[in-house]
């Protein structure tokens, strides 16, 4: 397994180098230069690239486990970017232009309405996320004013009352027992002195 590992990891270098970016220099060099004839040749190679690399995602499932099935893809983009064989220009002046040329217009016209559809599937979509969540701030808003008004519906007459009287002064606390006894014996004093002054004018009269 770690022998197999390797190994497709030195396939998969050799097609990232080759197959990508050694073409992407050569672009740049391209663009750089403003050589028509260069420009061409690479915007023809990376148009079969993209169509080999399309195609390649459904043949790695089925054809996998045919022998030199990696080795001979590797070789097909060697093909395709040797300057000797010119694979990639005769692919597309050969198959994939005249392909392309007599199918523009309803690509073309498949394109805008993707594009259509796609546009018109995005505001749908947006227009329900908003109606959804419209919803349900709509519903949080009266769950919590039905909670507040079940809340002030349970304080009772009785509590408010009870509230109401947290309010008012407490009442005035008895006298100590005592207090009684001590102002009855300060008093009898003064009673008899004027029972005995009634009585002494009283004789004299």
């Amino acid at each position: 397994m770690p022998c197999g590992r390797q190994i497709g990891g030195v396939r998969s270098g050799y097609r990232l180098i080759f197959g990508t970016l050694y073409p992407a220099y050569y672009s740049y060099k391209a663009v750089k230069s403003k050589d028509i004839k260069e420009y061409v040749k690479w915007m023809m190679y990376w148009i079969i690239f993209a169509l080999f690399t399309t195609a390649e995602t459904f043949t790695d499932i089925f054809l996998c486990w045919f022998p030199f099935y990696y080795e001979l893809k590797i070789a097909f983009v060697a093909w395709l970017l040797s300057p000797y064989t010119k694979g990639s220009s005769l692919l597309y002046r050969k198959f994939v232009h005249p392909t392309l040329s007599s199918k523009e217009k309803e690509i073309d016209d498949c394109l805008v309405q993707a594009k259509d559809r796609s546009y018109d599937a995005l505001v749908h979509f947006g227009k329900r996320g908003l109606n959804v969540a419209a919803t349900a701030a709509v519903m949080a808003a009266s769950k919590g004013q039905g909670a507040l008004s079940e809340r002030l519906r349970s304080f009772s007459m009785q509590d408010l009352t009870t509230i109401r009287g947290d309010g008012t002064p407490a009442p005035s606390s008895p006298p100590p027992p005592g207090s009684g006894r001590a102002s009855g014996k300060h008093g009898q004093p003064k009673m008899s002195r004027s029972a005995s002054e009634s009585a002494g004018s009283s004789g004299t009269a």
